[in-house]
């Protein structure tokens, strides 16, 4: 491989307060929860020394550690008011540094941004009256003894920070305590704690001078924070500036940027903008705060890209680019810039799939990289195993599913043949990104097929995988991953006048104006809404109807704002809570459809050009079928074998015979992230 440019200013060198950085790319604060009670276990622990492992300059834990029992964990937050967080700590930091990293940790009270009914139940705080929209809390105004004990909860957790041997620790002000009495959109008091512009900065103040005499004056202290609130009564940018500049004289040591608000899950979004969103957008301020302060300056805001991080640094635009999510989807970034493998860089597709989980009460799980959070049972990086003659797998099906299995079998030292029926691989990630703002998808599919072309996987298009086909091969394994059929069975009668979410997607059925379409989703998750969306945008009038009592309880709080606005700029109606017993013609040839109130019984009928219905995929099975009779494992998984990381017990059966596995939506209806975890974990050990 070609080494890696010599002069590339990513892999320069930084030194922040005497800290020598071995590079300019950092993870952000950033919480994944993984924490075990409020603490970093070994998940925690593998995760981070992964990313140290892969490269990285510094890695930042515990965004939004707590400091004090009030402020309750949102989303698996570390504990920081605990004493026995150190030793923890401790052992993360000792596996960071072993690898060459340098480790920091966000702090912050998390004011109103969390729940009255999570942790020990004690009242959240805010300066001023005001539910936080996201968490739905009612907080209690702070009184001069709150502050008084918060100041001291931020010092104490700073010293913790310190004792447990991490190189810096950082302040969390935006959406929190905080930043929250220093806006005057969150702090309308009128004593010592608000009013005037300074008065409302005096919490801030003291609580980073309480953090700075606690660690001393050698210990690396910064602040990410909100420059421009972009929020009605907010911080512009003229007056974030100004407030960063009094801070930083307070003894900040680095700025790491954010720009805009997060009351809602709206102006989150923007905050940290997916798919469909410009590149970095925010890193012309982010060069501003730079321009305007002496004082080193991160950022990070979708610099998902190489290219875009060498820019920033390069520009002088930023002193450390922050690639987080990047780092999410492929954390030895580093390493594969260093080794010139820049083009083997897993892409980050700003699916924000990693945040959703982590806001549903889950881990952060990476749409297409699901060893992420898995360190401890899935590896990153396949080890090769030689074989002589290599053994051969026949992979049916090149969608996510058989292009990960062919990629790993490949990797592991198989001789691969990828049969798809189609014209191009990619199976439903191809309809998902027909949608012009979610085509960065694609990108799933895109690193699969050049990774596969790398291990010399002999890729057949517009070839039916049948069983005589597939025998003729002569395989020791065959893997099935057919993927599914869209599944309209559930009617109770009329499935012969519907269409399915994949005609939609594909254009095969005209929705032009004044086309009144019907899209009926009984799974809640994105097909229905890209199927909707691509109709609306192409002028059809939508009326969206669901039988869950919310809107598509499986795509969240990062993705349904995008839907909404475009639902809303469209025109697009919704109504949840209706049953679609079934579909017949009208008189007017147009299509009659009958729907049930699961609560009440009552019956309701709308008139429709179209009717398209989501109800997720039936397996294509057939040639799994044909062929399990004669495979020498009937088909069988071994669960104990698979979950323990161990080779499935089939391998070590063959007399003349396969082994034989389906992986994806051959096995049942989910997600790109089900279908990709199902290949790596099973193939990453055969």
């Amino acid at each position: 491989m070609p080494a890696g440019r010599q002069d590339d200013p990513l892999l320069e060198p930084f030194v922040l307060k005497g800290l020598r950085l071995r590079n300019r790319i950092v993870s952000t604060s950033h919480e994944p929860a993984y924490s075990d009670d409020g603490m970093p276990g070994e998940r925690y622990r593998r995760y981070h020394q992964e990313k140290a492992r892969g490269g990285i300059g510094l890695t930042m834990v515990g965004g939004s550690a707590i400091v004090a029992a009030d402020s309750p964990p949102a989303f698996g937050n570390l504990h920081l008011y605990r004493d026995e967080i150190v030793p923890k700590l401790r052992e993360l930091t000792d596996d960071v540094h072993a690898e060459g990293a340098a480790i920091m940790c966000q702090i912050t009270h998390l004011g109103r941004r969390t729940s009255n009914y999570a942790g020990d139940w004690l009242p959240v705080l805010a300066p001023s009256p005001g539910k936080e929209r996201t968490h739905r809390a009612f907080p209690k105004v702070a009184e001069g003894w709150d502050i008084a004990r918060v100041i001291d909860a931020y010092a104490a957790a700073a010293a913790r920070v310190r004792a447990a041997g991490l190189d810096g620790v950082e302040l969390e002000a935006y959406g929190h305590l905080l930043d929250a009495f220093w806006s005057p959109a969150t702090n309308q008091r009128t004593d010592e704690w608000g009013g005037s512009a300074e008065a409302r900065l005096r919490f801030p103040r003291q609580v980073i001078a309480a953090v700075r005499r606690e660690v001393g004056p050698d210990f690396i202290v910064g602040i990410r924070m909100a420059v421009d609130e972009r929020i009605e009564d907010g911080v512009p940018l003229p007056e974030g500036l100004r407030i960063a500049a009094a801070l930083a004289a307070d003894g900040l040591d680095f700025i790491s940027v954010i720009v805009g608000h997060i009351d809602t899950d709206l102006a989150l979004t923007r905050v940290i903008p997916g798919m469909g969103s410009p590149s970095a957008p925010h890193l012309q301020i982010a060069a501003e705060v730079r321009r305007a302060l002496k004082l080193p300056v991160m950022h990070a805001a979708r610099i998902a890209d190489v290219a875009t991080a060498r820019h920033a640094v390069a520009e002088g635009m930023v002193d450390l680019v922050g690639m987080t999510r990047a780092h999410i989807a492929d954390p030895h970034i580093v390493a594969k810039i260093a080794r010139g493998e820049e083009d083997r860089i897993r892409p980050c597709v700003g699916a924000s799939y990693c945040l959703d989980a982590i806001y549903q009460g889950a881990g952060a799980r990476c749409i297409h990289n699901p060893a992420t959070g898995r360190e401890r049972e899935l590896p990153h990086v396949i080890t090769r195993v030689p074989r002589t003659p290599a053994r051969k797998a026949v992979v049916a099906g090149a969608g996510p599913a058989g292009l990960e299995a062919s990629r790993v079998l490949a990797e592991r030292g198989y001789q691969v043949v990828l049969l798809e029926a189609a014209d191009r691989p990619g199976g439903q990630v191809n309809l998902a990104a027909r949608l012009e703002r979610r085509r960065d998808l694609s990108g799933i599919v895109s690193w699969r097929v050049d990774e596969c072309r790398r291990s010399r996987v002999d890729l057949r298009l517009n070839v039916y995988a049948d069983a005589d086909l597939i025998r003729a091969e002569g395989p020791d394994l065959v893997v099935v991953a057919t993927g599914g059929l869209p599944d309209t069975s559930f009617l109770c009668y009329g499935a012969e006048h519907v269409n399915d979410t994949w005609e939609v997607l594909s254009g095969s059925i005209p929705l032009r104006a004044p086309t009144r379409v019907l899209v009926y989703d009984d799974n809640g998750a994105n097909p229905a809404l890209d199927a909707a969306e691509f109709a609306a945008r192409a002028g059809a009038e939508v009326c969206y109807v669901t039988p869950e009592r919310i809107f598509a309880p499986d795509v969240g709080g990062m993705n349904y704002p995008a839907y909404l606005e475009a639902f809303g700029r469209h025109g697009v109606t919704i109504t949840l809570n209706r049953e679609l017993a079934g579909v017949e013609g009208a008189a007017d040839g147009r299509l009659a459809a009958t729907f049930i109130d699961p609560y009440s019984g009552g019956q309701s009928t709308g008139v429709y050009d179209r009717v398209i219905v989501e109800h997720g995929t039936l397996p294509s099975e057939e040639v799994y079928v044909d062929l399990v009779p004669e495979s020498v494992n009937g088909g069988a998984v071994d669960y104990d074998a698979l979950l323990r990381g161990d080779p499935q017990p089939a391998l070590g059966q063959r007399s003349g015979g396969f082994a034989l596995f389906r992986v994806g939506d051959a096995v049942a209806s989910r997600n790109v992230h089900a279908a990709i975890l199902d290949a790596l974990r099973l193939c990453a050990t055969l």
